[in-house]
Parts: C-alpha cells; structure tokens; sequence
C-alpha cells in the first residue's frame, strides 16, 4: 500500500526502527533512530508497536505527498510541520487525506524530528529490522535515503483516535545544551587523573564531522597515560573514545562494530538518545555516576516509556 509519495528529498531521511540487534559479532551495527524516544513517542500517538519502522529526517524535512488516506504524528526537533501549507502541531496525532501535501520548515531546536504512519512503514526486514544503514547499503529503502519520486508503503490500518495529543509534561525540549551522566572505563585506567578531570570538569563543542556514526568533540585535550591506542575491542553506542590528539568521539547509533582508540567512558543509554539531537556548535557536559546510578537511570527512563503508553492508551479510551 503506497501512504506517500516524495516530492522533495530534505537534507538527509532515512526509515529507522529501534534497530537491527544481534550481529555486532558480524560487523553489523546496531543502527535505528538516534532519538529512541522520539521515535517511540511518534509511534505510540498513531496507535503502533514502539519498533514500527518510521522516518527519520534531520535537519530540513521532506515534503510528501499522501496517496492514501492515512494518520501520521511528527516528534523530536522542532520543524514546523505544515499539511497544504497549514501550520499543524508536533506530538500529536494528525489525519491526512489522498492528496495532501506534508512539508517541513528548517529544523529550529534539536536535529532529528520523526514521522511515524499509522501501521508502519513498509520495508524488507534485513537481519529482524527495517533501520536503514547507508554506509552498508542495505535496509531501509534499498539502504540508502529516501529521493525525490520514492513511494513509502505503509500497511493497511484501521483508523486510530485523532487529536491524539502527547501530554506536556513529556514532551522533551532541546536547547542546545546537553548534559550525558557517563560511568567510567573500560579504559579509563590508560587516562591520568587529569585526563579524567578534564572530560568531567570540561564544556565541548559539537564539531561538523557529526553524523549518525559518531561525534567529534572541539574542547580542551585529555591526557593519556602513554600510548592512545588499543588492540581494537567491541564499541557500542554511547562508548567515548579518545584518539591521540585528546579530543573526545561520542559513538553513536550506526558506529562500527569495534575500535582502537581507548574508552575513557560510557555514556548511558536514555542520555545518548538526547545526543541524537545534538548538532554542530552545541554544547555537551559530562558528569560521572555509578554504575548503580546507571541502572537506576535505565530503570527511570523504562518507567517514563510505560507512562508515556499507559497515558497515551487512556487518553485514547476516553
């Protein structure tokens, strides 16, 4: 079933699910969107299963245009989302007729906004996901991003509730300013103390070589021990390495499977979907906390997800 067809391309946008787990063995990496939250929040307002593939679109959207009836919600970074050149809101469930046209202004706050359609995107699953991995050239729209002329398929659905709205409190607001709490290791030991000191006690910048691999960071040098490589071990998203210049790499979602430079610390997980809206010249802050503050955040963040559902399926009973 064709939902849209794309008219224009926007600056880069990809379909995403959760990701594509399992085969970090393989060399596959994980992928899916940089902004699991988001992501989950747009796919819970049309009334879908949180992993249901979507889009994901950074910095300028796409316009689109519906060749079926269908409901969409858009949510992460503000873009102004407009259908037939009507401002509409984010967060919230929107109908959308044959014909329509959905189109994006420049992204004003955050980096990744997400659309989501009622049923899901439909795509081949390669290795149980739908995430789309440019650099490997598969998932996805045949692995790569989308381009003017593509049909996105979608599955037949049955209409949800409308005016389906995300409550408030929950919405997420992105300034620019991100702060990621990071346990330490696993090669903290191969940093001096000052090292350490200066990852925590530093403001860094977000540099132009920023993509869905990874972060270079702009900001004062970590100090090594001695030598700033390592015989090249697992990497996941969230991993900071230090090459030997000092300057900090934030690994993010599509990062190879391994590498040689040394992990001076681990950012955890709901702060490294916050990341996902981090673009050049914003700033990011890191402070340390225990591995069971980690759990406790993992457990936080699990707990607001269940909420969030809970909430949104109440709403929608009403």
């Amino acid at each position: 079933m064709k939902v849209f067809q794309v008219l224009k391309t926007g600056f880069f946008t990809t379909v995403q699910d959760l990701g594509r787990f399992g085969y970090l063995r393989y060399g596959v990496p994980i992928c899916g969107a940089m902004d699991s939250f988001s992501f989950i929040a747009a796919n819970l307002l049309v009334g879908n299963h949180s992993n249901d593939a979507g889009l994901e679109m950074t910095l300028i959207g796409p316009e689109l245009q519906a060749l079926s009836e269908t409901q969409i919600a858009i949510t992460g970074g503000t873009v102004s989302p407009r259908i037939n050149e009507r401002d509409v809101p984010m967060w919230q469930t929107l109908s959308v007729h044959e014909g329509d046209v959905v189109s994006f202004g420049r992204m004003e706050s955050g980096c990744r906004a997400y659309l989501s359609i009622r049923g899901g995107v439909n795509v081949p699953l390669v290795m149980g996901s739908g995430s789309t991995y440019v650099r490997g050239g598969f998932g996805g729209t045949n692995g790569r991003q989308l381009k003017t002329g593509d049909a996105v398929e979608g599955f037949a659905a049955s209409p949800f509730r409308t005016e389906h709205s995300m409550p408030e409190e929950l919405v997420p607001r992105f300034t620019g300013n991100f702060r990621a709490h990071v346990v330490l290791g696993p090669q903290a030991n191969m940093f001096t103390e000052k090292g350490i000191n200066t990852l925590l006690d530093s403001q860094y910048k977000v540099t132009s070589e920023a993509d869905r691999m990874g972060y270079r960071l702009e900001g004062p040098a970590i100090e090594h021990k001695g030598k700033a490589d390592i015989v090249s071990d697992a990497l996941l998203p969230g991993a900071i390495q230090v090459p030997k210049n000092g300057k900090p790499i934030v690994i993010m979602r599509d990062a190879q499977t391994t590498g040689g430079y040394p992990k001076i610390a681990v950012i955890v997980t709901p702060d490294v979907c916050m990341l996902g809206q981090a673009r050049p010249n914003d700033t990011v802050e890191f402070s340390e906390i225990s591995v069971m503050k980690a759990y406790e955040k993992m457990h936080e963040y699990h707990k607001m997800l269940n909420r969030m559902a809970q909430m949104l399926s109440e709403h929608a009973s009403c």
